[in-house]
């Protein structure tokens, strides 16, 4: 067995607390090359997706004159979100769980004016052969009980290296403004009330989602009526 073997097989057995300390210093587990390697291919994914979606972007304002994208956010998870999130499930604590069971370790948000363009957006990512659809949870059509809208997409996006194409994971949350809002103030009070939140409370954010749906539906209608008017087309 090469030393190369001997190093892949030490990285997939390692204890993530293990790497968490890694990450305040532990000068053993620097010397492991795949784990330095991963956040920067992680985040190479990322940058990759966001220009493919960059690119949907103009078209969509050279084709339709304006883009329904508002925004685009993205971001790595902490170590220590990870860790957490892989005892939370139960999952064993080693390299090789983080990579092939977490799929949210690249996250990229995309905010959209308004919920039927996240549909185009979708079907555009379907026919593509350069990103792969892994999963797909639609919380817009089956919100959460507290209210909760987005659309959550798991894709897998190549890079393509010295030793060879390698697809990694992103998930995609993608939401309308409305939603965006809501979400966020969600995690607001969440984290006030270190995640025990009042009954009160949590009847009022459900009704406020049940209200950014309501938005949600009559912007949608403005603007069909608005921009129907006006002759212009209309994403499909």
């Amino acid at each position: 067995m090469s030393n190369e073997d001997n190093k892949d097989g030490l990285l997939n057995k390692l204890d993530l607390r293990e790497l968490y300390r890694w990450e305040i210093g532990d000068d053993e587990l620097r010397k492991l090359e795949e784990w330095k390697k991963l956040p920067i291919l992680y985040q190479l994914a990322l940058d990759e997706l966001k220009n493919k979606i960059k690119l949907i972007q103009s078209e969509w304002k050279i084709h339709n004159g304006y883009s329904p994208i508002e925004h685009i956010k993205t971001r790595i998870k902490e170590p220590r979100s990870i860790l957490e999130k892989l005892e939370r499930k139960g999952f064993e604590l080693n390299v090789d769980s983080m990579v092939n069971k977490i799929h949210d370790i690249a996250g990229m948000r995309i905010v959209f004016s308004f919920a039927q363009d996240i549909y185009s957006l979708l079907e555009h990512l379907r026919q593509r052969e350069d990103i792969r659809i892994l999963e797909i949870k639609d919380y817009i059509m089956n919100p959460k009980p507290n209210g909760y809208q987005s659309l959550h997409v798991i894709v897998a996006v190549p890079l393509t290296l010295f030793e060879g194409q390698r697809w990694m994971k992103v998930e995609i949350q993608m939401r309308t403004l409305a939603m965006d809002f809501w979400a966020s103030m969600e995690h607001i009070l969440f984290y006030k009330y270190e995640k025990q939140v009042p009954p009160h409370v949590i009847r009022e954010l459900t009704e406020a989602a049940k209200a950014a749906d309501a938005l949600d539906k009559k912007m949608h209608g403005l603007r069909k009526e608005i921009m129907g008017a006006a002759g212009a087309p209309l994403p499909q």
